[in-house]
């Protein structure tokens, strides 16, 4: 039954969510060997044996919500914060640039300072300067009109997690926000015409194998260019600091349906996996991952840019983690490339 399921998910590239269930709750390790073999040969013909590798910047750690997870949430008086000017944002690219990056990733907290002036102010200089790099916006919640603006400006990808399907949990862990609200923000980057970026936490608390058949549905109709998903990491200055976090086993699994759900999507490694498993990274390549996001980031900002506890790769300057990391994908088989990265099915409107 199991490797029937799987047979179809490979060939159909869908499943009904009875299914999913089914999978996710009777998967043993000799059923779990071949669906991740089945990911790695759909990998193989979308995207063959190369990681693209984007440079990360974490513009801010100032944030208006109060998600119950997130070590920036407004009301964590123990943050350090800080946000970068125009300036440091403008030479942390440079750097990233003499490195060979030919994507930068803004991301930050929903914090007020930066404006749709300022961003666009940033991202027509980014572009003025980078002509051939992406820029990938991480900005959260936006309206359509300041969406427009950014795309218009030259901003070429969108990442915001819908974070969990269930909207009975999503309100649970994010007071005064609308689930409703984040999924509209998903449908008005698509229709803008972003690369559009969606994904969910593993491990949540009361997240249920129901809950995440629905996240793999969601992502199936969706059809984002790109999916980000981790585990879910306590971080000690939030209410959830004494919840049983998310696993790699799951998280690894997961990344291999989701590959075969999506065969062309862009699906990162990311540092969340590699900070509760010191080969996951390496370990999601094998399950469909293709892309991995090092930091860029002013050093002194990386460990204040603290959404969870132990967050890897904080202690290395830009070209020594670019190194390392380049050294652990050649190490696990892959080819490490720093090329924009596009996701094949994608054309700017």
């Amino acid at each position: 039954m199991i490797k029937t399921i799987i047979d179809k998910l490979y060939k159909y590239n869908c499943l009904e969510k009875e299914e999913i269930i089914y999978l996710l709750k009777n998967l043993d390790e000799k059923s779990r060997e071949y669906l991740i073999n089945k990911a790695y040969s759909t990998r193989l013909k979308s995207y063959g044996k190369t990681v693209f590798l984007r440079g990360l910047i974490e513009v801010t750690n100032f944030c208006t919500k109060t998600c119950l997870y997130c070590g920036i949430r407004a009301e964590n008086t123990n943050a350090d914060r800080y946000r970068l000017t125009k300036e440091e944002i403008i030479s942390s690219c440079e750097n990233g640039y003499n490195l060979g990056y030919k994507t930068f990733v803004l991301q930050g907290g929903e914090d007020p300072f930066f404006t749709d002036e300022f961003l666009v102010e940033l991202i027509t200089e980014i572009k003025y300067k980078f002509p051939e790099c992406a820029v990938t916006l991480s900005l959260g919640e936006k309206s359509y009109e300041s969406y427009k603006k950014l795309y218009d400006a030259g901003a070429d990808r969108y990442l915001l997690r819908h974070e969990t399907a269930n909207p009975k949990l999503y309100s649970s862990l994010h007071p005064k926000m609308s689930f409703e609200n984040r999924i509209t923000c998903l449908k008005n980057l698509k229709k803008i015409g972003y690369q559009v970026g969606a994904g969910f936490l593993i491990g949540l608390p009361n997240q249920t194998i129901e809950d995440l058949a629905m996240d793999l549905l969601f992502l199936k109709n969706l059809k984002p260019h790109m999916v980000g998903i981790g585990p879910f990491i306590p971080q000690k200055d939030t209410p959830l600091r004494n919840e049983k976090g998310g696993d790699s086993y799951t998280t690894i699994t997961l990344l291999s349906i989701i590959r075969l759900l999506l065969p062309d999507v862009l699906l990162p490694a990311t540092t969340a996996l590699g900070t509760i498993d010191s080969t996951g990274r390496e370990k999601a390549f094998k399950a469909g991952a293709n892309v991995i996001m090092p930091n860029l980031s002013p050093f002194e900002c990386r460990a204040k840019y603290s959404l969870y506890d132990g967050k890897v790769f904080t202690d290395n300057e830009s070209a020594e983690e670019k190194r390392k990391i380049e050294e652990k994908i050649k190490n696990a088989g892959f080819e490490p490339v720093m090329v924009r990265g596009d996701n094949i099915t994608w054309k700017r409107i």
